[in-house]
């Protein structure tokens, strides 16, 4: 695991792992699953529900919202520690892609498919300067999606890098194909060329979903999914049982970059090195 000099973590929405694996829809993930490392106990933390709190808690070990609302005066969020601004004081390179944004300002309000609540960066003060649209930090920082693709070729991708896919492609509404079909078939499109890229040669690539899909009727919490496919990841179909949370993915991703102190209840959680070889 400390091998790993660049991660990219895809997020998708509202699927439980055992609704993934059933799913004649997922044809595509399940290819992806006898080359990777998979955890089949992952959880959301307990009753960390809508979506955007379970966003905010990649980002910061921390419940920092209860709603799903997009960042406004009274509802954005100062000199609360999280992952990208201890990042940015270690030196280290991060880059949110969205799916749907132009580029040209800070995504601050739904635009076509895309929707503030599945992009936690952009809730944070440090990153907005103030809520900002015209923040130029946030908008080097803050790109459209289309982006990566140039980005992977000319092997200039941050060392973090965070993607949501849109409405219709992270299985959260049926656009038409149905929610599951419709990730497995943007997934199958756009993870070869970060698969072939240089950059993995070095990194790890996570897929999860940010909560199970029926909190809603029976206040569950998963299992849902977390997939690691990495040359430094035991791969070959290993799978274990651990009890994992959001927290263990948010404690992985200080341990590869090495940047302290652990944040919120990442301190409290033990991380994905099993997924990983030994060094």
């Amino acid at each position: 695991m400390t091998s790993v000099k660049k991660v990219f973590l895809i997020v998708l929405e509202n699927h439980n792992w055992s609704t993934i694996v059933k799913s004649p829809g997922a044809t595509y993930i399940k290819s992806l699953l006898p080359k990777a490392s998979y955890a089949t106990q992952y959880f959301t933390p307990p009753h960390n529900h809508p979506s955007e709190p379970n966003y905010l808690w990649l980002e910061s070990g921390k419940r920092l919202s209860s709603t799903d609302s997009p960042p406004a005066q009274d509802h954005h969020i100062v000199n609360v520690p999280h992952l990208t601004a201890l990042l940015d004081a270690a030196g280290k390179s991060w880059k949110s892609y969205q799916e749907d944004i132009d580029g040209k300002v800070c995504p601050l309000a739904s635009v076509k498919n895309y929707v503030p609540r599945h992009n936690p960066f952009i809730f944070f003060d440090d990153v907005t300067e103030g809520l900002k649209k015209d923040s130029t930090k946030c908008i080097a920082h803050v790109r459209p999606f289309g982006e990566l693709a140039a980005d992977l070729a000319a092997n200039r991708v941050a060392d973090y890098n965070f993607i949501t896919p849109n409405l219709c492609h992270d299985m959260h509404t049926d656009c038409g194909r149905g929610k599951v079909g419709a990730g497995d078939e943007w997934l199958s499109q756009n993870l070869p060329a970060i698969l072939a890229s240089e950059a993995y040669s070095q990194g790890a690539l996570f897929i999860t979903w940010d909560e199970g899909d029926e909190f809603l009727f029976l206040a569950k919490d998963g299992p849902v999914g977390l997939i690691l496919l990495s040359p430094f990841a035991k791969g070959n179909g290993y799978s274990n049982a651990r009890h994992y949370t959001h927290s263990s993915l948010l404690r992985t991703l200080q341990d590869i970059f090495g940047v302290s102190p652990y944040l919120g209840d990442a301190a409290n959680a033990e991380n994905l090195s099993d997924l990983f070889r030994p060094n």
